[in-house]
């Protein structure tokens, strides 16, 4: 069915926007979470005290990129509504149990696995079902939805301080609880307006059979070069990505002690990066092609060059306006993903194109954290951590740019195609009359002479 551009949606995408700004504005905000870890489990003894305790952030961030490629044929498979309801449950549970635990550890399955899961679970189908209600305002409602991620993640930092200085850690995640909840109600409003596989399957029978393997996992689209190329390029380029995220708070405190308002440089990267979203989605716009890749290779240069100026900024000042420059170019990286994904491997195959791609992003932010941290732990300074979290943005952003040239290429041979079958189709007819003429010939000779 045509989507209905208004009605209903108007209520799906603030849901949409809702989780969007819940589960990015926790996993945004873990630097303050991060910090009270810190003081609560921490002991002068244990020397590796940051480097297990960055495990819990990373773990968390790292298994809603993780999942996504399951998400997405679970989504398939069963439809919007029951897969993020579900997801939310999840997520709740998870985000519950983590407040009361007594040691770190158990944080690493509750809240780094369960909790991100039931995120992921929940978030991959407020994106999908917005293509059920809208069409010629989708580019709009999705630029209204992703900046609940910027709302939350300006204001929850502010938040979490004034709750864990005045009710603790333990009851901080427990009003959290809160905003999965309304994520759990927010998931009963995604009606959906196009069938799931499973309706397909079991018809009027009722009986649902799995559809092929190659049809719940598309994997074609990695015969595509431009596309490999850019699913193995973005990751590399992500091992320092999510390290300041997780870092910067802690390092602002050994640097500038309790003396500065460390939540604010959070705010600088919540609002930047929902300004460079809404900018760069623009521009975009009239970029042609593959092309658009440039923007990303741009985006991956500034933020590793602003990885590495944290480390040099002795004052606060400086280290507020490195934020709001890594929190713009933050906001372009984000907001072309699916223009990119469009242009490589077309409308048809663009889902699982991105779960794949998120996937694979999972492993180089989940363990960039944990490498920093054990580097602050052995140095006793974050400085050669945000120096080294600055070199693999760098090395990403060059092999992007090899991606406009390859899918150049690509395409040209595409072209090619076609008209090599034409002539090799009259190529083959020429020799066919060929053949008849010469076969022919000998016949009328003997006929004559008969």
């Amino acid at each position: 069915p045509e989507p209905p551009e208004g009605g209903w949606g108007w209520v799906v995408m603030l849901a949409a926007m809702w989780c969007n700004g819940a589960v990015f504005g926790i996993q945004n905000s873990c630097g303050v979470l991060f910090v009270s870890m810190l003081r609560l489990f921490g002991s002068s003894d244990d020397k590796q005290l940051v480097f297990k305790t960055a495990w819990v952030s990373s773990l968390s961030m790292g298994m809603v990129f993780f999942c996504s490629p399951i998400v997405s044929i679970f989504t398939d498979l069963f439809g919007c509504r029951k897969v993020a309801v579900i997801g939310a449950a999840v997520g709740l549970v998870g985000l519950l149990s983590s407040s009361f635990v007594s040691t770190i550890e158990p944080l690493y399955f509750t809240y780094g696995i369960l909790f991100a899961c039931g995120c992921s679970f929940a978030y991959q189908p407020s994106l999908v079902i917005l293509g059920h209600y809208f069409k010629k305002r989708l580019g709009l409602v999705n630029g209204i939805v992703t900046a609940g991620s910027s709302l939350f993640t300006v204001s929850l930092p502010f938040l979490l301080r004034v709750l864990i200085d005045s009710v603790d850690l333990y009851n901080t995640l427990r009003v959290l609880c809160i905003l999965m909840f309304v994520l759990f109600l927010a998931g009963f409003t995604y009606k959906p307006l196009v069938p799931n596989t499973k309706d397909k399957e079991g018809g009027k029978k009722g009986k649902f059979k799995l559809p092929p393997v190659k049809k719940i996992c598309n994997f074609s689209v990695f015969k595509v070069p431009s596309y490999r190329i850019w699913a193995f390029g973005i990751p590399a380029a992500l091992f320092g990505y999510f390290v300041p995220y997780v870092h910067l708070m802690n390092h602002v405190k050994d640097r500038f002690g309790d003396s500065v308002p460390e939540e604010v440089l959070l705010l600088c990267l919540g609002i930047t990066s929902g300004v460079g979203r809404l900018i760069f989605g623009r521009v975009a716009d009239y970029v042609p092609g593959a092309k658009k890749i440039y923007l990303q290779v741009a985006s991956f240069f500034f933020i590793g060059l602003m990885s590495m100026m944290i480390p040099l900024c002795n004052v606060f000042g400086a280290l507020v306006a490195v934020c709001l420059f890594m929190g713009l170019f933050d906001g372009c990286f984000i907001c072309i993903m699916a223009p990119i994904a469009f242009e490589l491997v077309g409308a048809q195959d663009v889902s699982q194109a991105i779960g794949f791609l998120l996937g694979l992003m999972s492993v180089p932010m989940t363990v960039g954290p944990p490498i920093a941290g054990l580097l602050r732990d052995k140095l006793g300074t974050y400085d050669v951590a945000f120096y080294l979290a600055g070199v693999p943005p760098l090395i990403g952003g060059a092999i992007l740019c090899f991606i406009p040239w390859v899918h150049e290429r690509q395409k040209l041979k595409e072209r090619a195609k076609p008209v090599d079958g034409e002539t090799t189709e009259k190529m083959l007819e020429n020799d066919n009359t060929l053949v008849l003429d010469t076969t022919e010939k000998p016949v009328k000779e003997l006929d004559s002479g008969f």
